[in-house]
């Protein structure tokens, strides 16, 4: 079964850090994109950073610019998302996608809340 699954989430102070994790299973990242979403209630799920299949191009949403990064072991068939300075509307839901020709796979999500 192709699986992704998220880890690394918690509760942290604004100021503080987290890295998440994304590790594949049912198949092999190399040939994909891997991006990073979030979403809080009431809004749209937003794209934060996706990373090329090889690793050279990233990407990455204006509000996490400078604080957040990207990155991938595809020897591990895992993605990674530094956060860095984290501010309280960092706060959401964060998922792991690949992505390849037009076919998608999610995670399931994993919750990262900024407060004192």
């Amino acid at each position: 079964q192709v699986q992704l699954v998220e880890s690394g989430g918690g509760l942290v102070q604004p100021g503080g850090s987290l890295r998440l994790s994304c590790a594949a299973s049912g198949f092999t990242i190399s040939s994909y994109a891997m991006s990073w979403y979030r979403q809080t209630p009431g809004k749209e799920r937003e794209l934060v950073a996706v990373i090329s299949n090889a690793g050279i191009s990233t990407m990455y949403a204006d509000s996490v610019k400078g604080r957040f990064t990207i990155s991938r072991d595809n020897a591990k068939n895992t993605v990674y998302l530094q956060m860095n300075s984290l501010k309280p509307e960092d706060t959401a839901v964060y998922y792991c996608k690949a992505t390849l020709r037009g076919l998608g796979f999610w995670g399931q999500g994993t919750q990262v809340t900024v407060s004192s």
